[in-house]
């Protein structure tokens, strides 16, 4: 396929730009680049062991400079031994053999893949993968996306918005508020994504290092296992039959979909507070919002950034469901479903990339919230009520409720009901005080703190 209008997938396709930082991580050349470093990681890790000869300072160097340097025609090389074998790791094997017998580490090719598994190079790799995506391209686009909320709600902080329960009117809050819950959701979300500790084994065909500990019982292969494992600055994990329990990995999974699901709630709100006219939208000079009504300006990139987060927490899902369960050793459906990694992020990757688009291209609408909120008196009745109560009317509840429930009242009806209210003038003036735009409660302090939390 050379041109993006033959892919399958339209994150190879009509998404590819923004999915491209995730290819060096999960696209086939990343996987069989990272399983070669590691193969030929083991094989200087081995050259301490005493078991073969040390390696030169020039032999030491080499081994990096091969995975470094991996190329294309390296990995088509791969391709061409695996069409024989059948066998993706079988073939780095060959690969390397033939890398290395014009070399002076001709003499070593037989303590290639020594011991080893193919589970034990292919989770190193995909550990490798998910850690690495995690820092260098997943972790910035959430601050960015986090720093985008939190400069919407600093700047909107103070503004008054009628805030819904049950899709009904209820009581004035703030619209940096609104978006300060976010905020403070995604902030936890985050710092677990970004406190996981991944973890990796070594450990042979069934968990025990059978072969290692029979081919060389004097060397001390747990110790060597955990060192190995631990170079990568993955957690050793000696539980595992021959496949490492996911476990670990999906505990990171369900922190990513924990957080896009925040972001679904997002979308679905941001989409909500443009459609009631809460948010206006920027009109973009040369696009089109309906190709048959001229007027629509949709809101296209909180729909898409809520489309791919449910896509991308399907497949998380479905990873807790897969991975979780495996026929005693293990079965390989567990290969095929682990490839689709790369798909789930790069889902997530585009809802996030789309969402800071449609963040950027609203505004509030302080005309409509506003007149929205004058157009409800009766919302404030929760305070009036609740004033009413403090001086010991037993009735203040039921006296609201006869006159506000199901009507939307005006200022003058508030005002007018006032009126007829036998209170002391101290609790009279407390009610003519309420207003629409001032019942805040602590809206705006929680909005000053959840920042303040962020920012720290």
């Amino acid at each position: 396929m050379t041109n993006p209008l033959h892919a399958l997938s339209p994150l190879d396709g009509r998404y590819a730009d923004a999915t491209a930082p995730l290819r060096d991580h999960f696209s086939e050349f990343a996987f069989l680049r990272d399983r070669v470093r590691i193969e030929l990681d083991l094989l200087s890790a081995l050259s301490k062991t005493g078991l073969t000869r040390p390696l030169s300072a020039s032999e030491t160097a080499l081994l990096p400079s091969l995975s470094q340097n991996f190329s294309l025609a390296d990995a088509e090389a791969i391709q061409a031994f695996e069409r024989e074998t059948r066998h993706d790791v079988k073939a780095i094997e060959y690969f390397l053999r033939e890398k290395l017998q014009s070399t002076s580490l001709n003499d070593m090719l037989s303590w290639l893949h020594f011991g080893l598994t193919s589970e034990d190079v292919n989770n190193i790799a995909q550990a490798i993968s998910l850690r690495d995506s995690r820092d260098a391209v997943l972790l910035p686009v959430i601050h960015n996306v986090l720093h985008q909320l939190t400069d919407f709600a600093k700047a909107h902080r103070a503004l008054p918005m009628l805030a819904r329960t049950h899709g009904q009117p209820a009581v004035p809050t703030t619209l940096g508020k609104e978006i300060a819950v976010y905020i403070a959701r995604l902030q936890k979300a985050a710092a677990e994504i970004a406190a996981h500790k991944f973890e990796a084994k070594l450990t042979g065909a069934v968990g025990n290092l059978n072969a290692l500990h029979s081919a060389a019982p004097q060397v001390d292969w747990l110790q060597f296992s955990a060192d190995f494992i631990s170079s990568y600055g993955f957690e050793p994990n000696f539980a595992t039959n021959q496949i490492l329990p996911y476990d670990n990995w999906v505990r990171y999974f369900d922190a990513l979909r924990m957080f896009n699901s925040i972001l679904i709630d997002f979308s679905q709100d941001m989409w909500r507070y443009i459609s009631d006219d809460y948010l206006k939208q920027a009109v973009v000079a040369g696009e089109v919002g309906s190709s048959t009504m001229p007027q629509k300006v949709n809101p296209i990139d909180f729909e898409n950034a809520e489309g791919n987060l449910g896509v991308a927490n399907a497949l998380f899902v479905h990873y807790a469901q897969k991975l979780m369960v495996s026929r005693l050793q293990r079965d390989l459906s567990d290969s095929t479903v682990r490839r689709t990694f790369g798909a789930a992020l790069g889902h997530t990757l585009l809802a996030w990339t789309n969402l800071q688009r449609g963040m950027k291209r609203i505004a509030p609408n302080e005309e409509k919230l506003t007149a929205e909120l004058n157009a409800h008196w009766e919302i404030i009745s929760e305070g009036a009520q609740t004033i009413l109560r403090a001086v010991g009317r037993s009735d203040a509840y039921e006296t609201l409720k006869h006159q506000t429930r199901g009507r939307a009242l005006t200022e003058a009806d508030f005002r007018s009901w006032l009126e007829t209210l036998d209170v002391d003038e101290a609790t009279l003036i407390r009610l003519r005080n309420l207003s629409v735009e001032t019942y805040l409660g602590f809206a705006i302090q929680l909005t000053d703190r959840i920042i303040k939390e962020f920012a720290k």
